[in-house]
């Protein structure tokens, strides 16, 4: 903590007593005299003020006065003689620290004066001076600072932060959620439509393997029936025509002509010829013979 210097009005130290520093506890009188503004320097008295750094509105701080001497086997009683309220500013407490110091060899002795401040307004505010008096044998006598400069910030609103933090967590949880869910479950359409394709492949094999002994019509009408559940795995639908309309079954059409002459023609086929309509099929589906 810095310090500032009091500032105080100069008096004669001819005008002192000897005994000035020392309190008489005897000392009565029915009219209170106008406290003296004393001259520190020359009294030997070194005064300094802690300075306050930013706070915010609400918070409760403390501002010091020390004032420290160098006279051998003194005493010296300081008496708070205003608070440290002003605008904005509330004095809720005070109290007082004694201690002793040795600096090159000679030993100080040091009154601290602690006022507890709270800040009840923002801005740039002021403890204003503060005034300690000094009981004498001649009445009191009075030291003085000058007001302290006290900058009192509005505190920061964290609730919107937090809410939006809370908020960016939760919908973070829930899209690692969302795409995991989604992960699992194309995971597990893979793996079905995996075994599906598997399925239909083999399907397909013993087509080749009967393309010698099977009717031609019935060989026909199976292929068919593969065709369409391969179109079902594809594109979700089984009609290869609406399909081929759609142009989604690109050189399909001399299979499905083939597909129709069977259902409403029929008629022996050549081995050779099932042989090269299977062909077709494998071209188009892309299922290879070494799958």
């Amino acid at each position: 903590m810095n310090s500032d210097t009091f500032n105080t009005d100069t008096v004669p130290t001819a005008n002192l007593p000897s005994d000035s520093l020392q309190h008489d506890s005897l000392h009565t009188g029915s009219t209170v005299p106008e406290p003296l503004i004393l001259d520190a320097k020359a009294l030997g008295l070194k005064i300094e003020t802690g300075k306050v750094l930013p706070v915010n509105l609400g918070d409760t701080f403390d501002v010091s006065v020390t004032v420290s001497w160098s006279i051998q086997g003194s005493s010296l009683l300081l008496l708070p003689a205003s608070t440290a309220s002003g605008k904005g500013l509330n004095q809720v407490a005070v109290h007082q620290e004694l201690g002793r110091t040795v600096k090159e060899g000679k030993e100080f002795s040091e009154n601290k004066i602690i006022y507890t401040v709270v800040a009840s307004d923002t801005g740039n505010l002021n403890i204003p001076a503060l005034r300690l008096t000094i009981p004498t044998q001649q009445g009191p006598m009075e030291l003085r600072s000058e007001a302290i400069p006290v900058r009192v910030n509005a505190p920061s609103n964290m609730l919107p932060l937090i809410a939006a933090l809370v908020a960016f967590v939760l919908i973070a949880i829930f899209a690692f959620l969302r795409i995991r869910r989604r992960a699992k479950n194309r995971a597990a359409t893979i793996a079905v439509r995996s075994a599906e394709e598997l399925k239909l492949y083999e399907e397909f094999k013993v087509l080749k393997q009967r393309v010698n002994t099977a009717d031609s019509r019935e060989w026909l009408l199976a292929l068919e029936k593969v065709c369409k559940s391969w179109a079902m795995s594809r594109f979700g639908e089984d009609d290869l025509d609406a399909l081929a309309s759609a142009e989604k079954l690109e050189g399909w059409a001399p299979l499905l002509e083939e597909f129709t002459h069977a259902r409403y023609g029929g008629g022996e086929r050549d081995a050779f010829m099932n042989r090269e309509t299977w062909k077709i099929a494998s071209r188009l589906m892309q299922m290879t013979e070494d799958e």
